[in-house]
C-alpha cells in the first residue's frame, strides 16, 4: 500500500488523487499539516491521463498538421512529462504520503482502506467523476468510446460519430477531422454547445464545417448496433449513421460508489454529487469534498480552488479565523475548438433579470482580426447596476461572452474585473496595446458611454 510509515496523527487525509484532491494535499502539506493521499488510481486523476492534458494537446497537434501517429505519440509523451510531477516521488517531496488503495468512510474521521483503517482529524473526498454513457438500446455491447477509452486508440479511425455536441464533443470532433477522420457530431439539443450562449453556436457550428464536420441538431439516438468492426449509430428519424468507432460524450457522473456516504448521512444531490457548503465542507462534520464529486465541479480548476479553500480551512489554527470560501461567480469556462469559446458570470439572457445591459462586439469591426483573417468571432460584455452606484461609470462588470482566437485567455481580465467589482468604465478607460485582440475588451466596453462603429450598448434580453 505504501513504502512509507505514515505519521502516527494525521491531520488531513485526501481520498483521490485528481487535481481537487494533489491541490488539498499539497497545500495543507505546506501549511504545516501531516497528510496522508488515498487513491485506487493513477496520481494526477482524469486532467492529466484522459482529460484537459491529452485532449488539448491533440487538439494543438490537430492544428499543428500532425499525422495521427504523430499526435498520439506526442499526446502520451505529454500526459508522462505532467505526470512526473505529481507522482509519488514529487509527493514525498512535498511530505506527502501515498496510500495506494480503495476507501471507505467509515466514521467522521475514519477512513477503510482495503481492511485498513486510518483516522484523521479531517477527511477530504476528491474522487472525481468519470465519463456517463446514456442508455441507449445496444449501447454497452457496442464497444463505444469515452474520453477514458479515446486516447487509448492506435489507429486513426476513418469515420467517427461523436454523439453529444458539448465541450468534449465539439473539441474532439475537430481535432479528429484534422488528423483526417470523417466525423459526424450528433446533438440532442437544437443546437450544439446548447450551455453556451445562443449566439455562439452559429460560429462553431461554421467552423466545424469549414473542417468537414458533419453537425447534426435535433438528433435523438435510438440504439447502436456492432456489426463486426462497424458500428451503426440509427436515429430516431430513420437515419443510420456508420462509423469506425463511437464516441460517447454526453456527461459524466460523480465517483461516489462504495465510499460509505449514505451510512456516515453525508448528503447528496439527486445526480449523486456531494452537496457542500462554499467553505467545501460536508453535511457531516469534519468531512469536506472538492472538485467533480460535488455539485459545484465541472473544470480542474474548479477543483484546484476548492482544493485550496479544503486545505486553508482544514489547517485554520484558530476557529476565530474566517473560513474561506469559493466564489462561483468568477469562474470561466472555454471551449478549445478553434475559433475558442469562453465565457464567466452572467449570459445575457440571465443578466436580462437583474436590469443588466450589453455590449457587442463582432470581430469584423477589431483591427486584430481584420489583419489575421479572424473576423468570425464576437465579444458579448454584461454590465449591470451596482448596489450603492447603480449606474455610475457603466455600472459593475457581470459577465462576458468571447468567441475567438485565444478567447480563453482573454477572458482572464473579465475575471479580473469582475473579482475586484471594478467599473465597467476601468475596462474602458485600461489602455490597450494596438492591434490586439484584447482591444475587442475596452472596445466593447466603451459602448456602454457612447456608440462606435461597432455598436452601442442594448438591454440584456431573455
Amino acid at each position: 500500500m505504501t513504502t512509507t510509515a505514515l505519521p502516527r496523527d494525521i491531520d488531513v487525509l485526501v481520498v483521490g488523487g485528481g487535481a481537487g484532491g494533489l491541490t488539498a494535499a499539497t497545500h495543507a502539506a505546506r501549511r504545516g499539516a501531516r497528510v496522508v493521499m488515498v487513491s485506487d488510481g493513477p496520481l494526477g486523476g482524469d486532467c492529466t491521463h484522459t482529460g484537459c492534458v491529452p485532449s488539448k494537446t491533440l487538439l494543438s497537434a490537430a492544428d499543428a498538421g500532425l499525422s495521427f501517429d504523430d499526435a498520439m505519440a506526442r499526446v502520451r509523451r505529454t500526459i508522462e512529462r505532467i505526470a512526473a510531477t505529481e507522482d509519488e516521488a514529487a509527493l514525498a517531496r512535498a511530505g506527502i504520503h501515498v496510500v495506494r488503495g480503495r476507501g471507505r468512510l467509515t466514521g467522521p474521521g475514519s477512513l477503510d482502506v482495503d481492511g485498513r483503517v486510518l483516522r484523521a482529524r479531517h477527511i477530504v473526498v476528491a474522487t472525481g467523476a468519470r465519463a456517463s454513457v446514456p442508455p441507449i438500446a445496444g449501447i454497452e455491447g457496442a464497444g463505444v468510446l469515452t474520453n477514458e477509452t479515446l486516447f487509448d486508440l492506435t489507429t486513426r479511425p476513418r469515420r467517427l460519430a461523436v454523439i453529444g455536441g458539448g465541450p468534449i464533443g465539439c473539441e474532439m470532433a475537430q481535432a479528429f477531422a484534422r488528423l483526417g477522420t470523417t466525423v459526424t457530431v450528433l446533438e440532442g439539443a437544437d443546437r450544439i454547445l446548447p450551455g453556451e450562449d445562443p449566439a455562439v453556436a452559429p460560429v462553431i457550428t461554421a467552423a466545424l464545417g469549414a473542417d468537414g464536420v458533419r453537425v447534426v441538431t435535433g438528433a435523438r439516438v435510438q440504439e447502436v448496433v456492432r456489426d463486426g468492426e462497424l458500428r451503426r449509430v440509427g436515429l430516431a428519424d430513420g437515419e443510420v449513421v456508420a462509423a469506425d468507432e463511437v464516441l460517447v460524450a454526453t456527461g459524466r457522473r460523480a465517483v461516489t460508489e462504495g465510499l460509505g456516504l449514505e451510512a456516515l448521512g453525508v448528503e447528496t444531490d439527486a445526480t449523486g454529487r456531494i452537496v457542500v457548503a462554499p467553505t467545501c465542507a460536508t453535511s457531516v462534520a469534519g468531512v469536506w469534498a472538492v472538485g467533480d464529486v460535488t455539485q459545484f465541479g465541472g473544470f480542474t480548476h474548479v477543483a484546484g480552488n476548492m482544493g485550496f479553500t479544503a486545505a486553508v480551512n482544514t489547517t485554520r489554527r484558530s476557529r476565530l479565523i474566517p473560513q474561506l470560501r469559493i466564489e462561483r461567480r468568477v469562474v470561466p469556462r472555454v471551449v478549445y475548438t478553434s475559433p475558442e469559446v469562453a465565457q464567466v458570470g452572467l449570459t445575457e439572457a440571465e443578466a436580462a433579470s437583474v436590469g443588466g445591459r450589453v455590449a457587442e462586439l463582432r470581430f469584423d469591426h477589431l483591427d486584430r482580426a481584420v489583419t489575421a483573417g479572424h473576423t468570425e468571432g464576437f465579444v458579448k460584455l454584461v454590465a449591470g447596476p451596482r448596489l450603492l452606484t447603480r449606474s455610475l461609470a457603466g455600472g459593475g462588470v457581470l459577465g462576458a461572452t468571447i468567441v475567438g482566437p485565444g478567447a480563453g485567455e482573454l477572458i482572464g481580465e473579465v475575471a479580473l474585473a469582475m473579482k475586484t467589482r471594478a467599473f465597467t468604465g476601468r475596462l474602458a478607460q485600461t489602455t490597450h496595446a494596438y492591434p490586439t485582440w484584447s482591444m475587442a475588451l475596452q472596445q466593447a466596453a466603451t459602448q456602454f458611454f457612447f456608440a462606435t462603429d461597432g455598436g452601442g450598448a442594448r438591454p440584456a434580453r431573455p
